[in-house]
């Protein structure tokens, strides 16, 4: 385990040492192209439900997924850790939980779903970050929204 949670360390500052060097576009950037390989793939394996692809990105990070279907365009997602570790951002840091989200989760999360379903956007609520409460869990609403057609596309 102790390997495994320095390799962690060391890809939390390589994060750390991108956003320092090449602002935050450069994670965004990164997560989002990971993203969407990762989307392609898991779609070729026959994933293109919201919930189960979901559901198995967060069972590789080691988190037990709980998602509960709001309405039919809003999710709240739950993911409970063994430990108050987030392996992205790492331990209780309020200051970098928000960075972490803007540049990693929520472009790497888009970009699986966007794979399945292009014609919509998503919006992230973030209700509760383990980086920001120094808790077990993350929670956030997940909000599905058709995109507008353009004129300009017909």
């Amino acid at each position: 385990m102790s390997k495994n949670r320095d390799a962690l360390k060391f890809f939390q500052n390589f994060i750390y040492q991108m956003i320092d060097i090449g602002g935050e576009n450069l994670p965004k950037s990164i997560s989002t192209s990971l993203g969407s390989k990762l989307g392609r793939l898991m779609k070729d394996r026959g994933f293109t439900g919201i919930d189960s692809s979901l559901k198995k990105i967060y069972t590789v990070l080691n988190a037990k997924t709980k998602i509960k279907s709001l309405d039919e365009k809003t999710l709240d997602i739950t993911l409970k850790y063994p430990k108050k570790f987030c392996p992205i951002g790492g331990k209780f840091n309020p200051d970098k939980a928000e960075l972490i989200q803007k540049t990693i989760c929520i472009p790497y999360t888009s970009a699986i779903l966007n794979s399945f379903h292009s014609g919509y956007k998503y919006d992230y609520e973030i209700l509760d970050c383990i980086l920001k409460s120094n808790n077990k869990h993350c929670r956030y609403k997940l909000i599905k929204e058709p995109k507008k057609i353009s004129e300009n596309s017909e």
